[in-house]
This record gives structure tokens, C-alpha cells and sequence, in this order.
């Protein structure tokens, strides 16, 4: 048994996984690219185990995220790029130079202050990259951010830089007009690929909408989805207790489970 962990502890057990003499054999296999789903992976299982306010399992998820970060940072040190502790370096360096109401000087009275010194600190770190060769307002957005993300994201970029409605209701006229586009496309004679094109604008929008009533379109889908898995859960629960399996012939009996599911207070959450 260990004594009580610290940070060098899991580095020391890094470094002895990836050692060539005894360490573990997928463990040394693994490189930056293959590591790089189950670090995701991570990350989503931690905001799972936060919206299932599952602290213990947080506790857990944490940890298995951690452990991805020393991962990498054992890998990226091995080919001579950068080792863990510049990983802690940069982020405490970010963190101090985007709080100096914190750690200097500034005033900055309210939260709509540091959100705005936040984001004007982003700006010029994007700028710095630019002119290493990063490009524009909207570079460096990552790809492989979730699309809902990616595109609140996105408009958030453009919106800085003043492009962006000025009132919520040119948003909701361009969802309409966007379904309607999407409707025209069930035209027999309709390209199949316009039909992906006039989707994706139509999430786009929708996404703006969110963003400019204060959601956040990613946590909203996500919500959207548990409550349509316990909902659902209720309809197959109701369907056993009369003898029933889901199907097209017992269509009306779960259309009015489903009513009976929607109607019921408390947390609707799927089974696990």
C-alpha cells in the first residue's frame, strides 16, 4: 500500500510504466495519438459523473483524467518537447496574468469586469499566435470539440469582433427561416447533400439562439438526452407491467406512457 499520494507519486508511477526495462507493455506502446480518445473519453465521464452528482465517482474520474494529463506530459518529455512540470508552469503563469485583480493590482470590481479582461487577455494570446503563424479571429477553436461546442465557440469568436446580431429576435426570425430551408429539401428532386447542409444550419442557429439566451447549447442537449432516456425507461417500465414489449403495435400505449412520464415530477434519469 502507498502512503499518502502526492503528484510525484503518479509521476513516478508514469515513468515506471513507460520504462523500456520492465515497464508495461501497452503502456509503452501507446503514443500521443492513441492515447488521445481515451483522454476524451475521461473528460466526458467526469461531466458525467458531475450531472449524476456522483462525488465519489467525480473523485474517481478526476483521477483517470489526471492520470491522462501525466500521460501525455510523460510522452511529450520523452521526445524532448516538455515535461509535466512546464505543463504546471504554464497554466500557473495563465492563471496569474488573467487574474490581476487577484494577484496585482487591477480593479476590477465585478464579473463582468474579469470576463471582459478575460477575454481580452485570450484576444491577445490568439494575436501572439497569429503572428507565429496562427491565422484569425477564429483560429485555434480545436476540431475535436464536441460540434455544439465548437460552434458556440465559434460565434462567440466572431461576436468579439462585432459580428453578431443585435437583438435576439433577428436569431429566432433566422431558426424559422432556416427550418423552412430545411423543409424545402424534402423535394423529391432535392440533393441529398443539401439536406446535410440545410441541417447544419439549422443547428448552427439554434446554437446561437442558446447563446443569446444565456444556455448553453451542449449541457441543454445533453440534459435533453437523460430526460428522454428516463422518460423512455418509464414507457418500457409501463409496457412490462401490462404484459407489453416496445413495438409499432403498442404505438398509442406508449404515446400516452410517454404523456404519463412527461407529466410526473421528480428526476427523470435513465437506468444505469
Amino acid at each position: 500500500m502507498l502512503d499518502r499520494a502526492t503528484i510525484d507519486t503518479l509521476l513516478a508511477i508514469m515513468a515506471r510504466l513507460r520504462d523500456p526495462d520492465g515497464g508495461c507493455p501497452w503502456d509503452l506502446k501507446q503514443s500521443l495519438s492513441t492515447i488521445l480518445p481515451y483522454t476524451l473519453e475521461e473528460a466526458y465521464e467526469v461531466a458525467e459523473a458531475i450531472e449524476n452528482e456522483d462525488l465519489d465517482g467525480l473523485r474517481d474520474e478526476l483521477g483517470d483524467l489526471l492520470f491522462q494529463v501525466v500521460f501525455h506530459a510523460r510522452m511529450a518529455e520523452e521526445q524532448g518537447a516538455f515535461a509535466f512540470p512546464d505543463v504546471v508552469q504554464a497554466i500557473c503563469d495563465k492563471m496569474i496574468r488573467r487574474h490581476p485583480h487577484v494577484f496585482g493590482d487591477a480593479d476590477l470590481k465585478d464579473e463582468a469586469a474579469v470576463r471582459a479582461h478575460w477575454e481580452r487577455e485570450k484576444a491577445a494570446e490568439r494575436a501572439d499566435k497569429s503572428l507565429e503563424g496562427g491565422g484569425g479571429v477564429l483560429a485555434g477553436v480545436a476540431q475535436a470539440l464536441p460540434a455544439l461546442v465548437r460552434a458556440e465557440k465559434l460565434q462567440r469568436r466572431a461576436a468579439s469582433v462585432g459580428f453578431d446580431w443585435e437583438a435576439i429576435e433577428g436569431v429566432f426570425d433566422k431558426v424559422w427561416e432556416e427550418l423552412a430551408e430545411c423543409r424545402e429539401t424534402l423535394s423529391a428532386h432535392a440533393d441529398p447533400t443539401e439536406r446535410v447542409h440545410e441541417i447544419g444550419d439549422l443547428l448552427f442557429s439554434c446554437v446561437n439562439l442558446a447563446r443569446h439566451m444565456g444556455v448553453d447549447a451542449e449541457q441543454a442537449l445533453r440534459a435533453a438526452n437523460h430526460r428522454f432516456e428516463g422518460r423512455f425507461a418509464r414507457v418500457e417500465s409501463g409496457l412490462e407491467a401490462q404484459g407489453l414489449a416496445p413495438g409499432p403495435e403498442v404505438r398509442e400505449d406508449m404515446e400516452r406512457l410517454w404523456e404519463l412520464a412527461k407529466s410526473t415530477p421528480g428526476p427523470v434519469r435513465p437506468h444505469r
